[in-house]
């Protein structure tokens, strides 16, 4: 990334490529000290829609993008979804609190995870056990220091399993939470075939999405719509009306 670039505007699926780059890439390798970088780059904040979860979040965009390819020594790195408490997520995680049944006692695989926000939320819902699966580095410590912050315990996953998905059975869960995955064509793909995969296997596949550009709609059904607070630096509009979908079986 260059120095002086100009912070991302507008919606996170209309963001030309030179800003947002594609978000598929190979999974980062670990910084010397993940928590320790973590811990000095962002600050313990609630999602606003989900003041139940603390988090460690990031309050502006390019600065931890620029520190995050200075702690790795690289250059071209995916932005750090980890640091920000995405629509999808916060409705997501909201929705899993407010109808615990859905999850409790059962088994929980967020893929993306990110911050872990919504793996935390079906924890504190009574969910059994949750996998945060995300194929960043940081985006898994993260998950970690944020499970320790709400004192509640998830499994880590590194596996890249969106793309294992096209040859490899679904990994054997009650419930298949995705959010804010379906902005980039080949991502949407990928996590449209994993959610269908799931679903033949009687997996329940709940989604978090304000219906971005690459989100098939039609094949699912609408359970709730919230309007979440976000950050315009990343966000077309301050409040995002974000719905919480199932996948038909």
């Amino acid at each position: 990334m260059q120095d002086g670039r100009r912070r991302p505007e507008g919606d996170l699926d209309q963001l030309a490529p030179e800003v947002f780059r594609p978000t598929m890439p190979e999974p980062n390798a670990p910084p010397p000290d993940p928590n320790g970088f973590i811990r000095s780059n962002t600050r313990l904040l609630t999602p606003p829609l989900v003041p139940e979860v603390r988090l460690h979040l990031a309050e502006e965009s390019l600065p931890i993008w620029h520190k995050t390819e200075e702690e790795l020594g690289e250059s071209g790195l995916p932005p750090p979804y980890w640091a920000f408490a995405w629509a999808g997520g916060q409705a997501l995680a909201r929705y899993l609190l407010d109808i615990a049944s859905l999850v409790a006692g059962r088994t929980i695989l967020d893929i993306g995870s990110g911050s872990g926000l919504v793996a935390i939320a079906a924890v504190i819902a009574g969910a059994r056990h949750a996998v945060a699966n995300d194929i960043d580095a940081f985006a898994l410590a993260a998950c970690r220091l944020n499970a320790a912050e709400n004192d509640v315990a998830i499994e880590l996953s590194g596996v890249d399993l969106l793309q294992a998905a096209a040859t490899s059975p679904p990994p054997p869960c009650d419930v298949l939470v995705l959010a804010d995955l379906f902005y980039e064509k080949p991502l949407a793909a990928a996590a449209l075939d994993l959610a269908t995969r799931a679903v033949r296997a009687g997996t329940t596949v709940l989604v978090g999405d304000p219906c971005r550009s690459h989100f098939p709609a039609d094949r699912f059904s609408r359970l709730v719509t919230y309007n979440v607070p976000v950050t315009r630096e990343l966000e077309d509009s301050e409040i995002k009306a974000t719905s919480v979908w199932k996948l038909a079986a």
